[in-house]
């Protein structure tokens, strides 16, 4: 094996990707399948792992893996306008604005609810009545891009 190639834990090591992780991200295209040895053991260059820390960042900061293959076509894309990307930046910001009004509600609810509990000896507990009323409908949850959002920033563009 040559100095350049790394296997898959020595990657793994140097980007802060686990192995399994590294498996998944090739499996799914997100990552281009490794050079093999004669034995079949996975290899990396410098090139790969520079993608892995381009999608370990990326998940950092909350980007699906639809909108991580967006942005990778986009990076690999030397004479592509800058628009496409930061629509699809300032998609991530909206859903993440989204999902923090979302966990505020959510710790004002748990706020009053262990206010109401007595934590005592006592089993009457409001928290566990809360969370067993049947007659509450089920709060909706908001929608995540799926796998039809994928290309969608290419096709903005």
């Amino acid at each position: 094996m040559s100095a350049a190639l790394l296997t898959i834990g020595e990657a793994a090591r140097r980007t802060g990707v686990s192995a399994k992780m590294i498996r998944w991200y090739e499996a799914t295209g997100l990552l281009p399948p490794a050079a093999r040895s004669e034995s079949g053991y996975r290899h990396y260059g410098e090139a790969d792992l520079h993608t892995l820390r381009f999608i370990r960042r990326a998940r950092d900061l909350g980007f699906s893996v639809d909108a991580i293959a967006d942005l990778l076509a986009l990076w690999r894309d030397r004479d592509r306008p800058s628009a496409g990307v930061k629509a699809i930046a300032q998609e991530q910001i909206a859903d993440l604005r989204r999902r923090i009004t979302e966990l505020e509600g959510m710790a004002r609810t748990l706020e009053h609810l262990a206010g109401a509990c007595c934590g005592d000896e006592r089993p009457d507990c409001p928290i566990l009545d809360d969370l067993a009323a049947a007659d509450r409908p089920p709060t909706p949850r908001p929608q995540r891009r799926g796998l039809s959002g994928r290309g969608a920033a290419r096709r903005a563009v």
